[in-house]
């Protein structure tokens, strides 16, 4: 009886939030004070898919939900991003009958990594993607390592994971797994026998805590690598990225499929090959998989085009205090070779905690965009000083670089000069605060 009403306030509350255009995470609050373990009592569908990780969550899932309904399956995911156990539960009873049967051939889910423990006490995942565990969100999440021991309470002996094997404290999470299936990507023209950037989180095995050996490497401390003192080591992947061409756009997959990148980010590749290892693992055909995901537009507002007086711009949307994001937006804008400005906004910092802590600003290597093509660079924000300061210390030249201290204002001066391409690198917070002055573009 519990169950039942659980499941009839959650779909009550969930109508009503819709027609206030909220309510997402409410209705599955209230249902859980209702009935703590309703999720432990619903019947769920024989997939049952999480993707976790620091970067790449929300991609890898729209793209699996497009690949499996081509495929004729009726999934049932969580396309509004609310990732933690109230969202979930939301998720699931608004798809259930009052008999607690849920409806659909495939429940997937986007997964809070700090919270994907509380999420998976009653049920547990057929298959769990991990994408990968990057420095992220300082204030919320600390440290990587930490993040990797949140997760791992998470992780049922039952359940298949889908491991990145070219990060190497994600491949930790295969000690003591039996059902471990890897994906990655083999040697291309842009991975680098050194590492480059700032910081190194690779420089150390996550097992020993003995120097680590990287071959190659494809960006950060993601690549090919090995551990002399102890033998942690990447695996070789069950689904390979066998060929990759970023300047042409070309993707080639297990050798004989080609993908045409829409996106042409080594960060794109990763989030493509994560979706295409859990839907061949589902049983999809490489041709179908193939099919949707050649060119595929992401529809997730990470990034848009639009028009600011005579310049086409490019809006590039880094996840919060995620420098790694921020690198990977950097190198696209480093690679167009076209002549461009580049406005970097930085105004707010945190989408859930209220915070000055810039310190992250000095983990993201602005240097990636001191090339001649990158004609100007505008600064702008509230913390439009911390950025200044952060480029100080870059190689950029100074006379390169103007600064606003308002968003409006740097808008309006750029909407009145010039003619270049405009790229935009700034947060989700930040991002509608462009976009309400600029024109969008198709």
């Amino acid at each position: 009886m519990r169950m039942t009403l659980a499941i009839l306030l959650c779909k009550a509350l969930r109508f009503a939030g819709k027609l206030v255009g909220k309510g997402s995470s409410l209705p599955g609050q209230f249902a859980l004070k209702l009935c703590p373990d309703v999720l432990r009592r619903v019947k769920l569908p024989s997939y049952v898919i999480a993707v976790t990780g620091s970067n790449g969550k929300t991609s890898t899932v729209e793209m699996i939900a497009s690949v499996l309904r081509a495929a004729g399956k009726d999934v049932v995911y969580n396309a509004e991003g609310s990732n933690q156990i109230e969202g979930v539960t939301t998720l699931i009873l608004t798809h259930c009958t009052l008999g607690g049967r849920m409806k659909g051939d495939v429940l997937l889910l986007e997964s809070d990594e700090r919270y994907a423990r509380y999420s998976f006490r009653w049920f547990h995942p057929t298959h769990f993607v991990i994408t990968n565990l990057y420095r992220d969100q300082l204030t919320r999440n600390g440290h990587p390592e930490w993040v990797y021991d949140a997760i791992l309470p998470a992780l049922h002996p039952d359940t298949t994971l889908v491991l990145n094997a070219d990060d190497p404290l994600v491949s930790c999470f295969a000690q003591g797994h039996d059902r471990i299936r890897w994906f990655g990507l083999e040697s291309w023209s842009g991975a680098t026998v050194e590492h480059q950037g700032i910081y190194h989180d690779g420089a150390r095995c996550p097992a020993c805590k003995g120097p680590m050996e990287y071959t190659l490497y494809h960006y950060n401390h993601i690549g090919h690598y090995h551990c002399p003192a102890c033998g942690h080591h990447r695996h070789t992947p069950d689904f390979a990225a066998t060929g990759l061409d970023l300047k042409e756009g070309i993707l080639t997959l297990e050798g004989d499929t080609r993908l045409a990148l829409s996106f042409r980010s080594i960060y794109n590749v990763y989030n493509i090959l994560a979706a295409w290892s859990l839907c061949r693992l589902c049983g999809v055909e490489k041709d179908t998989i193939a099919s949707v995901l050649g060119s595929y537009i992401l529809k997730n507002g990470r990034m848009v085009t639009f028009t600011l007086g005579r310049h086409h711009g490019v809006l590039l949307t880094s996840k919060h205090e995620n420098s790694v994001a921020y690198d990977t937006n950097l190198r696209y804008i480093r690679d167009t070779e076209r002549p461009c400005t580049v406005l970097v906004m930085v105004d707010a910092i945190s989408r859930k905690y209220f915070t000055g802590e810039t310190s992250w600003l000095w983990d993201i290597d602005f240097d990636l965009i001191n090339v001649s093509h990158v004609e100007r660079v505008v600064l702008c924000g509230k913390y439009v000083h911390d950025l200044a300061l952060r480029f100080d210390f870059s190689a950029i030249p100074q006379e390169k670089i103007t600064c606003y201290s308002s968003i409006p204002e740097a808008v309006q001066a750029l909407a009145q000069e010039g003619e270049e391409d405009l790229y935009v690198v700034t947060c989700f917070s930040d991002r509608d605060k462009l976009l309400d002055k600029v024109q969008r573009t198709e």
